[in-house]
């Protein structure tokens, strides 16, 4: 995805219409701060169609691996993204504060210049943990937690 794609997010659903690809982890700015680096690339779709209930609604699939920093260690922590979101959408506050009190969709207002790459990267960025950390017997931490430990005990036996 080079050129920014805009969709008219509500037309986008009126004709289910549907827009695949792929974007490197460089383009999603906000998301850097996450990351450790910005190798690599991300696969997504997102489609358009009324549900059952004929509200509009906006599938978002993401597919990929980015590098996170791990909070135990601040070294990389490799990310498997596997999304599939639903999102509802609404076309002003009052519809967007009935459509789904129970909170289990998404709902975002929306309007005619909907930029894909920032539906997309809000969707990674909801998705991330608080606090990324590698397992804790996979955390190059641990093995300079183990380290000074024995460092320690040289010393203190001396």
């Amino acid at each position: 995805m080079s050129a920014r794609t805009v969709i008219d997010a509500l037309d986008f659903v009126r004709c289910t219409s549907s827009h695949h690809g792929k974007i490197t982890i460089d383009k999603f700015v906000r998301l850097q701060d996450y990351l450790a680096d910005s190798q690599g690339e991300l696969e997504y779709k997102i489609s358009g169609a009324p549900d059952k209930n004929g509200k509009s609604i906006i599938q978002v699939t993401i597919k990929g691996k980015i590098n996170l920093h791990c909070q135990r260690c601040l070294g990389g922590l490799a990310y498997i993204l596997d999304l599939q979101s639903t999102i509802l959408l609404a076309e002003n506050e009052s519809e967007l504060s009935h459509l789904d009190e129970t909170g289990s969709i998404d709902e975002i207002l929306v309007d005619s210049d909907t930029d894909v790459l920032e539906l997309i990267e809000d969707e990674i960025i909801l998705s991330l943990p608080i606090s990324p950390r590698h397992r804790e017997e996979e955390c190059p931490a641990r093995e300079l937690t183990n380290s000074y430990a024995i460092g320690k005990n040289t010393i203190l036996q001396r």
